[in-house]
């Protein structure tokens, strides 16, 4: 089953470790794959780091190299397509082996969107998911082709944020 979580709402990524949570209480393994976030900390990595994770059954790679030509990235465009490159690579790759039940490409739909990755390559992975498989796809602006291909989809709607407000994205909330 192929699941995208996308729109401009906060959320996205919040539910998609969410939904990991529910795989684990069955029993079954999750695997996060991020392809934007990098080098700075979020709650989600200071509570795997608390609870001992990675595990052999849950898993957090931050394969992204950060936000792309904004908030001070400095780093030459050609370093963030071979991060979602190596990302998308290591997703196909762990989805042969087998092992995940759930696997999540977080923050896919932007990397399709900043054309890091082509949405062609992004189905084409996805052409290999078998039926006991769940694959979550997050990121605003899914591309229409991955919406189409999807199982299920689920759309944040922004209706109020802070930042609109030029305030500052909150600990606790935001990361």
């Amino acid at each position: 089953m192929i699941i995208v979580f996308t729109g401009n709402g906060k959320g996205k990524t919040t539910a998609s470790l969410g939904q990991a949570m529910r795989v684990l209480g069955r029993g079954k393994k999750a695997l996060m794959i991020q392809f934007i976030k990098g080098p700075w900390k979020s709650g989600e990595d200071n509570f795997a780091k608390e609870f001992g994770i990675p595990s052999e059954r849950f898993e957090i790679r931050k394969m992204g190299l950060g936000f792309v030509g904004i908030l001070g990235d400095k780093l030459p465009r050609e370093e963030h397509e071979k991060a979602a490159q190596k990302s998308l690579a290591m997703f196909r790759e762990e989805l042969q082996s087998g092992t995940w039940d759930l696997l999540i490409m977080d923050e896919v739909n932007v990397a399709i969107s900043l054309n890091l990755v082509s949405v062609q390559d992004v189905l084409g992975a996805l052409r290999d998911v078998k039926d006991e498989q769940f694959v979550l796809c997050t990121g605003r602006e899914a591309p229409q082709e991955l919406i189409d291909r999807a199982d299920l989809v689920t759309e944040m709607r922004e209706i109020k944020h802070p930042f609109n407000d030029q305030k500052l994205a909150k600990i606790l909330v935001e990361f």
